[in-house]
């Protein structure tokens, strides 16, 4: 069973003809709200999950308004509202080099240049304070330790072995 990925959320409905307001949870709106694209509707209730198909998309004050294949009026997509939009862990649109999505970051092991035998902790989150992003590792014992995405900082990163090299500059450990 493949991971899957939440790309958006149905935040309520759109007009009477069975348009859906999407929250986007995704860096690529275009590529998953595109006509033709296929999504995983999680029901808010518990419902079982099931397949549907985007007919079409179009961006409006920071949300998409689409309209999914089959529904035809506000009645068959309203009991929808809060459900999630997930796609296939595998199904992810490929990044630049050295560009990395949050899943594959968070539960990485972090060495440092100067000690590649012992771990430094463990990334548990990602924060995005403004410039850049900062990974927050949880050693062994202690507090945890916040490591800025910056290239004199990250040296590298090997997403098969779940393993970052990291270099710390002078006042970033406790």
């Amino acid at each position: 069973m493949t991971e899957e990925l939440t790309v958006g959320r149905l935040a309520n409905t759109h007009g009477i003809r069975g348009e859906i307001k999407i929250l986007s949870h995704t860096d690529f709106p275009e590529v998953r709200f595109a006509p033709g694209k296929k999504l995983l509707l999680i029901p808010a209730d518990g419902s079982p999950k099931f397949e549907v198909t985007i007919e079409s998309a179009k961006e409006h004050k920071g949300m998409y308004i689409a309209k999914l294949k089959g529904y035809t009026n506000i009645n068959e997509i309203e009991k929808y509202k809060g459900s999630l939009l997930k796609v296939p862990s595998d199904d992810l649109v490929e990044l630049p080099e050295n560009e990395y999505y949050f899943h594959q970051i968070v539960g990485c092991e972090v060495y440092t240049d100067e000690d590649a035998s012992q771990p430094l902790g463990t990334i548990t989150e990602i924060l995005q304070p403004g410039a850049n992003d900062v990974w927050v590792v949880k050693p062994a014992k202690g507090q945890d330790i916040l490591i800025p995405v910056i290239n004199d900082v990250v040296l590298d990163v090997n997403i098969a072995a779940k393993k970052i090299t990291v270099h710390i500059m002078e006042g970033l450990l406790p």
